[in-house]
């Protein structure tokens, strides 16, 4: 027997649209509802009462996309999200996408089949244009950490290239010129513009931009273990290391320590992010602060808003990240 799946497939077109059409929701093109209806008939699908869920005006859920919850970023992007949630008197459905087309795919269509109709999605796997399609389906969908210039009032994101450039600009003036870069191996748009705020700030300052100095790894602790390792193993000077986040920092900083290299002393060593873990390490790091609870918070809001077609007014759709100054970076000229 046929599913809503099936007609998808069959209509060429997402489950979401089957679900419009079959509830005669509007922000349907007449294209995709011939197509619908064709694919029904030679299915012989008929309507159940889950694929007509999406008919009810209001929803008890707010749904979200993350990579990976276990990462203590994107728990800090749920922990908001579910704060305003309960403000709202609703509840949160949490799916992961890991960065892959295909997996965060089924889990928009997953939350939107369980009568979503606020959504906050950080997705990296689908493209602009997939994201933008969604979009007009669902009124209430808002793209968090990413830029999408065509819906651009669904999106919040942050300056990641900016925010880069204030981490180098930060080891320059304290006189460091051979600064090496823990690049994450993840091929999205933050990894991307975090090494170009790295290679614009050096050319900034007329200094060089050097392969030999940028390792690529998993970005998390094991993955800034791994990058440092490989960056020591290439036996090229360098007094200062800027990460791609703190947790790739926070590998960094053990392998120095292992290898009886004094952080600051000898090394410098700089986050991106401010996660929790950067106030507890020794010595606490200084990093480049992004804003992600107050950014989910603004995401919500907004969802849930245009969800219920009400007004709602915010600050802007693209946050700015700002130096948070601990004890990890210190002038070369200081080292022994």
């Amino acid at each position: 027997m046929a599913n809503i799946r099936d007609v998808a497939k069959e209509a060429n077109v997402s489950v979401a649209t089957v679900s419009r059409v079959i509830n005669k929701l509007p922000h349907t093109s007449d294209a995709a509802i011939e197509a619908v209806h064709a694919a029904m008939e030679k299915l012989n699908y008929r309507p159940n009462a889950n694929a007509r869920a999406l008919v009810n005006k209001s929803s008890p859920s707010i749904g979200v996309l993350v990579a990976d919850v276990s990462n203590p970023f994107y728990g800090a992007m749920v922990q908001a999200i579910d704060e305003v949630a309960r403000e709202y008197k609703k509840h949160i459905l949490i799916t992961h996408g890991y960065h892959n087309e295909v997996f965060e795919r089924e889990a928009i269509e997953l939350l939107i089949n369980n009568r979503c109709e606020a959504l906050v999605i950080h997705s990296k796997g689908l493209t602009d244009q997939e994201l933008i399609k969604f979009s007009k389906e669902i009124p209430g969908l808002v793209v968090i950490n990413r830029f999408i210039p065509d819906i651009a009032e669904r999106c919040i994101a942050l300056d990641n290239t900016r925010g880069s450039s204030i981490a180098l600009n930060h080891l320059l003036r304290f006189g460091h010129q051979k600064i090496g870069y823990l690049a994450s191996s993840h091929n999205i748009d933050d990894s991307i513009d975090r090494k170009l705020g790295y290679r614009a700030e050096l050319e900034k300052h007329q200094l060089s931009y050097s392969e030999s100095l940028v390792v690529s790894g998993e970005p998390n602790e094991l993955g800034g273990a791994e990058a440092m390792r490989n960056l020591l193993a290439k036996n090229v000077p360098f007094t200062a290391v800027a990460t791609y986040n703190d947790l790739m920092a926070a590998g960094a900083i053990s392998v120095l320590k292992e290898n009886n290299i004094r952080v600051p002393e000898e090394v410098s060593v700089i986050g991106f992010d401010d996660a929790a873990i950067a106030s507890y390490l020794h010595p606490t790091l200084t990093t480049v602060r992004y804003p992600i609870q107050i950014m989910a918070s603004q995401a919500a809001r907004l969802a849930i808003h245009l969800a219920e077609a009400s007004p709602y007014e915010h600050s802007g759709n693209l946050y700015l990240p700002t130096l948070v100054a601990r004890d990890s970076v210190k002038a070369p000229n200081q080292q022994n």
